[in-house]
């Protein structure tokens, strides 16, 4: 019980860490290698099936963040993502069967989680990180809210199968 609290733990403050090298690498691109050293170690740490897990949700979310760029909720430099924003996509996958497996049980508290947690998540990454918003701010939140309570429970729902 310790150990899973330990790595639980652990793997809250690298989503974190790994958050702030991933959108702070968008204007550093060298804060970028301590995200593959720390992806690398995740995956090396973990039990079977991360690697899968991994790529699953970060497909998934890399053809998200491709669509709302495609319908103009953001404006990238680069297309589809820019390399930070899809590594970033990693980091998240990372911690959606350990440290935010909760978000999947109960549904509606994965689901107020996502509605939060995500429109935060985005606008604080595009002012870091310089990416246009061209909906505005308040618009882009609402829409992100709506469509992050429904995919922050499925995403660990997702990240759970074998």
């Amino acid at each position: 019980m310790t150990g899973q609290v330990h790595w639980r733990l652990a793997n809250a403050l690298w989503l974190q860490a790994g958050w702030w090298l991933c959108v702070l690498g968008a204007q550093r691109p060298w804060l970028l290698l301590p995200v593959l050293m720390g992806l690398a170690l995740h995956l090396r740490l973990s039990p079977s099936g991360e690697a899968k897990a991994l790529c699953r949700v970060a497909l998934l979310g890399w053809l998200l963040d491709s669509l709302l760029a495609a319908l103009g909720v953001f404006a990238f430099d680069a297309w589809p993502l820019p390399l930070w924003l899809a590594l970033l996509w990693l980091v998240l996958a990372s911690g959606l069967r350990h440290s935010l497996a909760w978000a999947g049980r109960p549904l509606w508290l994965g689901a107020l989680a996502g509605a939060v947690g995500g429109p935060l998540a985005y606008l604080g990454g595009a002012r870091l990180a310089d990416v246009a918003l061209p909906l505005g701010p308040l618009v882009t939140a609402l829409l992100l809210a709506g469509l992050w309570a429904l995919v922050l429970p499925l995403l660990v729902r997702i990240a759970a199968e074998r």
